[in-house]
């Protein structure tokens, strides 16, 4: 298991942000699939997301090189086998000794005994972190159209929730798009997508196999769409739907909806009957 649940970013590769570690961590995903070596993954974590403790805000901590060593020996004769090499820069030789400096290892880990304690970053048959379980706690947001206007999502769909991704306490839920209420410059298929989190919290949380109306923003520069606090998700109901299409109608064409205070039709006659006598000199 691993509990931390606060990174320090640049890392020890110098990603300056969670989203470029966790698109270099991808890299690994078949190597995490051969299940080569238990240590895997807590090393990979600990490299790309550094735990953060009060004690060590300066600098993240590195993984343990025995850590690293063991993860080596499991999975190079793997990567040998299909013509690569074990990365320089995760190097073993550069990474601390644990009785010689500050590292993490799984067996420094202490957990809190409990039902649920060791499930908030356990890791699942398939290698992936699981839930954040109560280190979430999201504040929801509720579909109203003061909301929708002042919030102005980039993207509404309805959709069908396949999967809930948690790796290295980096969330993307897996949906399938049903229908398109409102997009922007990010296209949206009429498939199976992925949305990104910015954190290690699904915030607004979903559940699999679940119908919601997802509303989010979306990062142009990657492509991709984004379910962050603040967002909203609902579980479908056609009402609901239906409401959205009336306030995109209000966004596109503010003046059929409710007039401000002093706004008139006509700013001839707004001006004329603020100073009748202007007309005389």
């Amino acid at each position: 298991p691993m509990p931390w649940n606060m990174t320090k970013m640049p890392n020890h590769l110098h990603h300056s942000t969670q989203a470029n570690a966790i698109l270099a961590i991808e890299q690994f995903e078949g190597l995490l699939g051969t299940k080569c070596s238990s240590d895997l993954l807590f090393f990979l974590c600990a490299m790309y997301a550094p735990i953060c403790t009060i004690d060590f805000q300066q600098e993240p901590i590195k993984p343990c090189k025995s850590v690293c060593e063991r993860a080596r020996a499991g999975c190079e004769p793997v990567l040998i086998k299909y013509r690569h090499v074990w990365p320089e820069s995760l190097a073993c030789d550069e990474l601390p000794v644990y009785d010689q400096g500050v590292c993490i290892s799984p067996e420094a880990i202490v957990t809190v005994e409990g039902p649920d304690s060791a499930s908030d970053f356990s890791m699942d048959s398939n290698g992936n972190c699981r839930g954040t379980g109560e280190h979430c706690k999201c504040k929801p947001v509720r579909a109203t159209q003061k909301i929708y206007l002042r919030n102005n999502y980039n993207y509404v769909i309805r959709a069908k929730v396949k999967e809930v991704k948690n790796k290295c306490h980096d969330v993307t839920a897996i949906v399938e798009v049903k229908e398109i209420l409102k997009s922007s410059q990010v296209n949206i298929p009429r498939d199976t997508v992925s949305l990104y989190t910015n954190s290690g919290c699904l915030c607004p949380p979903l559940s699999a196999n679940e119908e919601y109306i997802i509303m989010g923003y979306e990062d142009k520069g990657s492509s991709r769409l984004l379910l962050l606090e603040g967002s909203i998700a609902e579980k479908w109901k056609d009402r609901l739907g239906k409401k959205v299409k009336r306030w995109n109608l209000k966004l596109h064409h503010p003046a059929k909806g409710k007039k401000e205070i002093g706004q008139s039709d006509d700013p001839q006659k707004l001006s004329r009957s603020k100073n009748p006598r202007q007309t005389r000199s």
